[in-house]
């Protein structure tokens, strides 16, 4: 019997969602309590490795206080080449497991994750998918043998190795199967996911958010094209067609793929889950929930159950944050040393960059990994959580800054675009300069015929009423900076299917909304040139 599978057939549920969610009941004061003893932990555990000494410049700190100060911030160039080379004997112990990211910025960033850090990936796992399938605290609809269609990178990929970790420690039926997902192209994923679906349903939906918009639409095209079988004889895949079926018939509108399966729950991971979760409804026919991660620490915040707003997880990293004014000094002079606080310190309404100092004997040590959350409360009373509760914002280097005066995130963009009631594919945005003035470059695929100084009106307007200093843009300088090409219909398409072909991994099949590199709009361009011509 696997451990955790143990665990969950010989306790009671309080036992259960203490053990895997008791996090949420604790006090702000207690919370740091864990915090400062896993860094100590930590600091003893990484001291004495050559990767160690030098992060720490051969010193041991005795206090939190003491580490914060001798301890400068560090990013990934901080670790080459140890790292990006895989050396081992400059680590505190063997890795279990290498993995690496997804490869932002044209290179993998390779981590070395220890079994005590697998471990308490896979205890914060389950506590994900026990509140994703609750209704209410104490209520437990996760069982070993859980049916999961996971539609995640494989190994080496961090959320791959994660999942099969998972496998190791709790009995999950994956869908499709691991061993034969790791060799399938994406799209042959989600046809294989659906296939098997059909036959055995499923009891859990996991993906990152833009990938599970991209599956509902690919598996919703599967339901319309599917042709008569032998296989769909079999009683479990007849009557859940038929009642998808008829669903669909009185809804009045194509089958989706919530009308095949009802989950018991969706989770979505990735910065952008805010923004795919009603699309995402659309398709799988509920709000997703939202599990905040990154390749260094996965998860590291979870919704409570009302879904309203995310918690940082206390043994998952040791939390700093960098004031948001700290932040801009920082990235106005790279040499500058930003100040920090700890979660206690964190003020409501106020914006930071995270920065994490990793557990369990894993070498990162005060690590900017360049998100920016917000907090937007001290505690949630409608869930009875007393621990700051934040959003995440923007990807730090996913930040439009316009004139000076405004700073436009994905989240603002998308809404401004929505706003505007057009019927679109996608879009790719950044800033582009234009006789020294800076303005937004909007790139976007309609399905239906606009003027471009229409559209670019429209965004305008709606970015005024949805930013206050977007809208001084306009007023103090007299500019309205939006700047609209227009993509032929299929160009993002294109795209995807170019790079499913060069085997791009699924964070990177679409291009980014946000500050897109020279190399991906000239093909974006190239691309709609094929397709007819761009405006």
């Amino acid at each position: 019997m696997l451990p955790e599978d143990k665990f969950f057939r010989t306790q009671d549920k309080d036992r259960i969602w203490q053990r895997y969610c008791g996090f949420f009941d604790l006090s702000l004061e207690e919370f740091m309590k864990i915090q400062y003893r896993l860094l100590m932990e930590q600091i003893e555990l990484v001291a004495d490795s050559p990767l160690g000494k030098k992060i720490l410049k051969g010193k041991r700190p005795q206090s939190v206080e003491e580490f914060r100060r001798l301890v400068p911030l560090t990013t990934y160039e901080d670790y080459e080449p140890h790292l990006s080379q895989q050396q081992e004997d400059v680590l505190t112990e063997k890795p279990y497991y290498w993995c690496h990211s997804s490869g932002r910025g044209g290179y993998f960033k390779w981590l070395p994750y220890t079994h005590r850090g697998f471990e308490a990936f896979a205890k914060r796992a389950l506590s994900a998918v026990i509140l994703a399938a609750a209704n209410y605290k104490g209520e437990v609809n996760l069982h070993p043998g859980t049916r999961m269609l996971l539609l995640m990178p494989p190994r080496p990929y961090t959320s791959g190795s994660a999942v099969h970790y998972l496998s190791q420690r709790f009995s999950i039926i994956s869908i499709p199967p691991e061993e034969e997902a790791g060799e399938m192209e994406f799209d042959e994923r989600i046809a294989a996911g659906f296939r098997i679906a059909l036959r055995t349903g499923v009891d859990v939906i996991f993906s990152i958010a833009s990938v599970l918009v991209k599956a509902g639409e690919s598996m919703a095209e599967q339901a319309q094209g599917m042709r008569f079988s032998l296989t769909m004889l079999r009683p479990p895949v007849l009557t859940r067609l038929v009642r998808a079926w008829l669903t669909s018939k009185i809804a009045r509108r194509t089958m989706l793929p919530k009308d095949i399966w009802k989950a018991k729950a969706i989770l979505a991971g990735g910065t952008d889950a805010s923004i795919y979760r009603n699309q995402i409804a659309h398709y799988w026919g509920q709000i997703p929930y939202e599990v905040y991660g990154s390749t260094e620490a996965f998860p590291m915040a979870l919704q409570g159950l009302n879904r309203k707003w995310l918690t940082f997880i206390p043994d998952a990293a040791f939390w700093e944050f960098i004031p948001e004014e700290e932040w801009h000094k920082s990235r106005d002079n790279p040499e500058y040393q930003p100040a920090t606080v700890l979660l206690d310190e964190v003020e409501p309404g106020k914006t930071f960059e995270v920065v994490l100092t990793q557990l369990y004997g894993m070498p990162l040590l005060r690590y900017r990994i360049g998100d920016l959350v917000t907090f937007v409360a001290l505690r949630d009373e409608e869930a009875g959580i007393e621990l700051p509760q934040l959003v995440f914002k923007a990807r730090a280097d996913e930040i439009i800054a316009l004139a000076g005066l405004a700073e436009l995130d994905e989240g603002i963009v998308w809404q401004a675009i929505a706003n505007c009631g057009l019927k679109y594919e996608d879009w790719s945005a950044r800033k582009e300069y234009e006789k020294d003035q800076s303005y937004l470059s909007l790139y976007l695929e309609l399905k239906e015929e606009r003027e471009a100084g229409e559209v670019e009106k429209l965004v305008d307007q709606q970015l005024k009423a949805l930013d206050v200093d977007y809208r001084d843009v306009g007023t103090m300088l007299g500019l309205q900076p939006v700047r609209v090409t227009f993509l032929t219909p299929g160009t993002f398409q294109r795209y995807y299917e170019e790079k499913r072909k060069e085997g791009a991994d699924l964070a990177h099949l679409k291009p980014p909304h946000m500050n897109a590199s020279d190399t991906i709009i000239q093909r974006l361009l190239q691309l709609s040139q094929e397709g007819g011509g761009g405006t």
